[in-house]
């Protein structure tokens, strides 16, 4: 018996960098250990897919013509590959895919990240919002993001939770001590932020709101910044370094604030195990929802300890006293003693490794795959 075909469209791959990419790039990994899998994405992410799956590129900006290039391209392989499922990699491509599917026989799903299916432009809802209620499948990141996609109308029976993967590193010993010593970090308490500097994120209310307050306490603590503004991102407001490190020097806390720019691989490693606690202040902002929050279990891989506000899917991706503390939205004084406490009294390692192999790449296409195939 052949193996099913698989049709999958999406601009999150690289040259994008970021959580949707690399959820993205597993997801047609996985599909491609139990189908034929063809995908409809950016040029350059041949280079970073698994062999056995074959790219169809498309230029990846500006958005129309990628829109524009893609549909074409998705409706025009979907007559001649006859697809079992035609699947977006967010809801930005859920109307070709939806649209391809109906004129070739197959079923259509999308996977959501919680932002897709928020985005407040009135084209968007009143093309894109239709087409997301009629998928066959519709596959979110969180049960935040379900509630998002049941507001919509998504029924129940065309609904799956399948929470996004992480990969599970290998111990390193040395790597604290790497990355401490190329940033002349010594043994200061040091806090990570991972990720794009967006208005959600939340970097320079933190700067302005809590930081003071944990230097006031620890005034060695340092704030490591990893990441950088974002780029052709949909719907996304920047906070740049600058902003940010405005905010610290009128505080005076230039000297508790590092930026080392984006980092990926072996040395973002480094940056995780270097570590004492992660800091994810996102904030609740209208039609700008967090869908997950892969940061927090990244760091509960390496064994690191996250401190976030309980909003959007956050509170699936932290476990309150196991790998870290949820704390009340915006509560800035919660926070900072949050913060305060890890640095006292570190959870046990071991238990917070244990809550993100729960999260494994590896169940993720095992669940991935029981609602496609």
């Amino acid at each position: 018996m052949s193996a099913p075909r698989i049709l999958l469209v999406t601009r999150n791959l690289p040259p994008l960098l970021g959580g949707m990419e690399r959820l993205n790039l597993r997801l047609a990994a996985a599909l491609a250990e139990r189908a034929e899998v063809h995908v409809v994405g950016p040029g350059g992410a041949a280079a970073h897919l698994p062999p056995e799956v074959l790219l169809h590129p498309v230029p990846l900006k500006p958005l129309p013509r990628f829109l524009a290039a893609a549909f074409a391209r998705t409706m025009a392989l979907a007559r001649r590959l006859r697809p079992e499922w035609i699947v977006a990699g967010s809801a930005l491509t859920a109307p070709m895919a939806l649209a391809a599917a109906r004129i070739s026989g197959a079923q259509a799903a999308a996977y959501a990240h919680g932002l897709d299916l928020a985005v407040p432009h009135p084209l968007y809802r009143a093309l894109w919002h239709p087409a997301i209620r009629r998928l066959d499948r519709l596959i979110v990141n969180s049960r935040y993001t379900a509630g998002l996609a049941h507001a919509l109308g998504v029924p129940d029976g065309r609904l799956a939770i399948v929470h996004p993967g992480v990969d599970l590193p290998l111990p390193d010993p040395q790597a604290r001590a790497r990355f401490r010593v190329r940033h002349e970090l010594g043994e200061r308490p040091v806090l990570l932020s991972v990720g794009r500097l967006t208005a959600r994120k939340g970097l320079r209310e933190f700067v302005t709101d809590v930081l003071p307050r944990i230097v006031a306490e620890r005034p060695d603590a340092v704030l490591v910044v990893v990441g950088d503004v974002p780029k052709d991102a949909l719907h996304a407001r920047a906070q740049t370094p600058d902003s940010i490190l405005e905010n610290a020097r009128r505080l005076g806390l230039e000297h508790n604030l590092r930026f080392t720019g984006p980092l990926v691989g072996a040395a973002l490693d480094e940056a995780w195990y270097a570590a004492d606690v992660h800091v994810f202040p996102v904030r609740e902002l209208p039609n700008d929802p967090e869908g997950f929050g892969m940061v927090a279990i990244e760091a509960a891989a390496h064994g690191l300890p996250t401190v976030a506000y309980a909003t959007g899917g956050v509170v699936d991706a932290v476990a309150d006293g196991q790998s870290g503390s949820l704390v009340p939205p915006g509560d800035a004084a919660s926070f900072a003693d949050a913060v305060l406490q890890l640095l006292a009294k570190p959870l046990d390692e071991a238990g917070i490794r244990a809550f993100a192999r729960d999260f494994a790449w590896e169940a993720f296409g095992e669940r991935v795959g029981r609602v496609l195939l």
